[in-house]
């Protein structure tokens, strides 16, 4: 038997296994050596994850929790349990993934530009993690993420950029486009994600 409470944070726990592999690459990829260039791409490539875990857990993973609990037992839960989660995760934490690829490259050599592979891996895989978040919506809710499907267009645009620039530009400019994602979605639904954490806070703990 399926139980919505469990097989939510189970899967949740999966997500944070592999944001803490983007955090073990920051290290691995500096293993050469300390420098300011080296601090730096790390101090931003931590803000990526941590973004990548807001985007997450700020209000996705409440939202998709309660519409499994809320979903009729039986052939209606288990399609959404198996469409939400044991498919739509998948590109969600291979988009995670690659970005630990992409940050690792990223710290070997700072000063450089990024070869074609680990640039993908970075932007392509964070933009493989926002498309995902917009079919999660789609699927629990009906309704398109427009702002993340933006932000998604725009990290694969800037794929010829990173190429060309300094690695540690790059990680910059996909810190901000994260960043900037998150403080629109706090300001303009503000309302909507403080009703949804209230509720949150007054609603007993799920199965």
């Amino acid at each position: 038997m399926l139980v919505p409470g469990h097989f939510a944070e189970r899967h949740a726990l999966i997500f944070i296994i592999a944001l803490g592999e983007s955090i073990v690459a920051l290290g691995v990829g500096a293993e050469a050596g300390v420098t300011v260039g080296i601090v730096a791409a790390a101090g931003v490539g931590t803000a990526v994850a941590a973004a990548l875990w807001w985007l997450y857990f700020d209000v996705v993973a409440i939202v998709a929790g309660r519409r499994l609990v809320s979903a009729s037992e039986g052939r209606e839960r288990n399609e959404l349990a198996r469409d939400s989660y044991s498919l739509l995760h998948l590109p969600m934490i291979a988009g995670v993934i690659l970005v630990a690829l992409g940050m690792k490259k990223t710290l070997g050599s700072v000063d450089e530009p990024l070869s074609l592979v680990p640039a993908a891996a970075l932007l392509g895989g964070a933009a493989l993690y926002l498309l995902a978040h917009v079919a999660f919506r789609l699927r629990n809710i009906g309704s398109l993420n427009r702002q993340r499907l933006v932000s998604a267009g725009l990290l694969l645009v800037l794929l010829p950029v990173a190429v060309e620039i300094p690695a540690l530009a790059t990680v910059a400019l996909l810190a901000a486009i994260l960043g900037a994602l998150i403080a629109y979605e706090a300001l303009r639904f503000a309302e909507a994600r403080d009703r949804i954490r209230h509720d949150l806070a007054q609603s007993p703990a799920p199965d």
